[in-house]
C-alpha cells in the first residue's frame, strides 16, 4: 500500500495550475484566465495612474482582462520574459525572473526584475501580487 503526501498532491495541483496560468497569458487566452482566476482574487500591483494596464483589479473577468491591457498598450513583438525561478509550497507560488518591454504609445523600452506570488485554491488563482519595476514602466509611457 502507498501513501499520498497531501503537502506533494496540493503542490503538484498548485505547479499545474500555475504552469497552465503561464501558457495561457503567453497565448493571450482571456477566457482560459477568466477561468483560472477566482471570482474574487486578493490582486496587488503598485497603482501606477500614468500607466493604463496598471489598476486595482479584484474580479476574474478584470485579472483576466489585464493581459489584453498590457498587450494593447505595448508592442507584442518586443516583448520579453524570462523565468529565473519557479518555487512551489502547498497553494503558495512565486516565480522570479526579468520583464522588458516596449510602450506602443511612446516607442519607449523599459525592463526590470519581477516577482510574481500566485496562491491556487481549489484549481483557481485567489491571489496575484505582481512586484516589478513600476519607475522604469512609468517612465516609458512618459510623452
Amino acid at each position: 500500500m502507498t501513501s499520498t503526501n497531501p503537502a506533494t498532491t496540493t503542490a503538484d495541483a498548485t505547479r499545474a495550475t500555475v504552469q497552465d496560468f503561464l501558457s495561457a497569458r503567453l497565448t493571450g487566452d482571456t477566457e482560459r484566465l477568466t477561468t483560472l482566476f477566482a471570482d474574487k482574487v486578493d490582486w496587488l500591483l503598485a497603482e501606477n495612474p500614468g500607466v493604463p494596464w496598471i489598476r486595482p483589479r479584484s474580479t476574474a473577468a478584470e485579472c483576466a482582462a489585464q493581459a489584453g491591457e498590457l498587450a494593447e498598450h505595448t508592442v507584442p513583438e518586443d516583448a520579453r520574459a524570462t523565468l529565473d525561478a519557479f518555487l512551489v509550497d502547498g497553494h503558495d507560488a512565486v516565480l522570479t525572473g526579468h520583464l522588458a518591454g516596449t510602450v506602443r504609445a511612446t516607442g519607449k523600452s523599459f525592463e526590470g526584475p519581477f516577482a510574481l506570488r500566485l496562491t491556487v485554491e481549489d484549481g483557481r488563482i485567489t491571489r496575484h501580487h505582481l512586484y516589478e519595476n513600476s519607475l522604469s514602466i512609468a517612465e516609458a509611457c512618459k510623452p
